[in-house]
């Protein structure tokens, strides 16, 4: 094991000189910390990535950029673009895996204020296609892979400029290498963007629907910076694991050093340990995010994480369990945050993981799972369940604290629409106006409440919600009550037959999935008399078991109960 070696720190204040800029008349980009960064420190290391192999077979990590590298690189890719027609507003596709290309592309485009549209790659390939179709983007910069799947399946026919990350331009009208050498030596690219410019198109992972274009603006990726970093106490110099590769364009303009993870970004579910905890150690990783999927990992492999100081957890609640065991791996002084929110807005409301064990009890009665306390400049009220659209904010839509409704929020991140997608948005989206004040209110989608203490408790997803004909059920104030049978490892609430008359059925994912047929129905008993000691969970009689359930391709956490639901009303 090698000693991580000491670098210089990035000063706060340079970090909050980019982040600042969305509330003055400056340039308004999340690329804009970074010449700043480069050239205060720039033999820093920006970003490791896995490279070759070792004899012993784990990553040897002997790919880096510094952060003089990635701002002077970056700069030359941007100028090479320029060339090509790929500049201010120029809507481009981007299908690149996590590595130097990635990054570097992206700050490039971001620097051009040209609009990276990102699309996760592991969604259905009919899917996928409909977001390329939708986005109708100018240019395509891809992996070979990618260029031969654009062209096999009709991908992308908008682009009418085509760039591989490939040795040569196979299906492709040039190379990123060749466009990087016509731009060496460019000065400084940064784009004069302002706060309402749109930064980027980021498609949803259409676990609970058909994926949508998120359009983000300037001002919401740097909003996003600066919230995360107040919430979480982020201070430059830190060392972080990425494990979701989104995130990871989130630390060159925190000051911090990213070492991307030997592992496939598209499936969390099934990382392998032992690599992820030898980068940990060898670089004196101090921080690290992923999904609660990626942290059932890390927790069942049980090892110490000595190092690591603050670990993020988002995508889906995190099971208590899951808390509890890793909060046993890391030092006492640690921090667990589960921040919670949406691709459409990012931070909500955060909680640490001491809070949310003390919660643990209330969510496995039924309370529902408690995701803290709205992150600071964020406005979260609860408003009557309605599946229709609401054109105007009255107050008389806030529900008092305690009583379920859906989430909705009002801040900085809050973006304002789905791009081409007007009915989308109108569903999504509420119009605020009091005075001078004039804003977007979000419609999360999920439902909720808040407590006397300011908490906000998640109760699940409004399409989610089975509706029998004695009220409303809803699957995170059910599902955790079943999840304390010690041989239950997961279970998903659906509902069959019409709205309003719905019959509730249970579906269970054993810790063994092979368990015989007498042994499941001896559980399946239990579990009824689990559900008869709470009033809301006493109806509940219909129960089947599943080897395994489908779950999101983003974060492997997500259920798929729309999936199961399906099934369930086959019979």
């Amino acid at each position: 094991m090698t000693t991580p070696t000491s670098a210089p720190v990035i000063e706060a204040g340079v970090i909050e000189a980019g982040a600042a800029a969305a509330s003055r008349n400056d340039t308004c980009n999340i690329a804009a910390a970074l010449p700043a960064c480069a050239a205060q420190s720039p033999e820093r290391v920006a970003m490791r990535c896995p490279g070759t192999r070792r004899s012993d077979g784990l990553a040897s990590y002997d790919v880096e950029l510094t952060y003089g590298e990635l701002d002077r690189r970056s700069d030359a890719i941007a100028a090479g673009l320029a060339k090509r027609g790929i500049v201010r507003g120029t809507r481009t596709a981007v299908m690149v895996r996590p590595s130097p290309e990635f990054f570097l592309l992206m700050f490039a485009l971001f620097k051009a204020g040209a609009v990276p549209v990102l699309i996760d790659p592991g969604i259905d390939k009919r899917a996928l296609r409909q977001c390329l179709d939708e986005a109708e983007p100018e240019a395509f910069i891809g992996i070979p892979l990618a260029h031969i799947a654009r062209v096999v399946l009709g991908w992308a026919k908008s682009a009418r400029i085509r760039i591989t990350t490939g040795r040569r331009a196979f299906l492709a009208d040039d190379t990123l290498a060749r466009v990087e050498r016509d731009g060496a030596g460019a000065p400084s690219q940064l784009a004069d963007t302002r706060p309402d410019e749109v930064a980027a198109i980021v498609f949803t992972s259409g676990s609970t629907g058909v994926p949508k274009g998120v359009v983000f603006r300037h001002r919401h990726f740097v909003a996003q910076i600066e919230m995360m970093g107040e919430a979480f106490g982020i201070a430059p110099g830190g060392v972080d694991l990425p494990t979701f590769p989104p995130f990871a364009l989130f630390d060159p303009a925190l000051g911090l050093t990213s070492v991307i993870p030997d592992m496939d970004p598209t499936r969390p579910a099934q990382a392998d340990p032992v690599k992820l905890i030898d980068a940990i150690h060898r670089f004196g990783v101090d921080q690290l995010f992923g999904s609660p999927a990626l942290m059932a990992v890390l927790a069942k492999h049980g090892q110490a994480l000595p190092g690591v100081k603050r670990v993020t957890s988002a995508g889906a609640p995190v099971p208590p369990e899951t808390v509890a065991a890793l909060r046993e791996l890391l030092p006492r002084d640690a921090q667990f945050w589960t921040p919670y929110g949406a691709t459409e807005c990012l931070p909500v409301a955060v909680i640490e993981g001491r809070e949310l064990q003390s919660t643990r009890a209330a969510t496995e009665q039924g309370a529902g799972t408690c995701v803290g306390r709205a992150v600071e400049r964020n406005q979260v009220r609860i408003i009557r369940i309605d599946d229709a659209a609401i054109e105007r904010w009255s107050d008389d839509l806030a529900l008092p604290n305690g009583v379920v409704g859906e989430i909705t929020v009002a801040g900085p991140t809050a973006t304002d629409s789905y791009f081409r997608r007007d009915a989308a948005t109108h569903l999504a989206k509420i119009r605020e106006v009091r005075g001078e004040l004039d804003r977007i209110v979000h419609r999360m989608g999920d439902l909720g409440y808040l407590d006397g203490e300011g908490r906000l408790w998640f109760c699940g997803r409004k399409t989610h919600r089975v509706e029998t004909a004695s009220g409303p059920l809803y699957t995170e104030q059910v599902e955790p009550v079943f999840n304390t049978h010690p041989k239950v490892r997961r279970t998903a609430l659906v509902g069959t037959g019409a709205a309003g008359a719905q019959t509730p059925l249970l579906w269970v994912e054993l810790h063994e999935p092979r368990t015989a047929r007498t042994e499941c129905e001896r559980i399946a008993e239990e579990l009824r008399a689990i559900g008869a000691q709470h009033a809301h969970t006493a109806g509940i009689e219909r129960i089947r078991f599943h080897p395994g359930f489908p779950v999101d391709i983003r974060h492997n956490a997500k259920i798929g109960r729309e999936k199961l639901a399906a099934q369930a009303a086959r019979g």
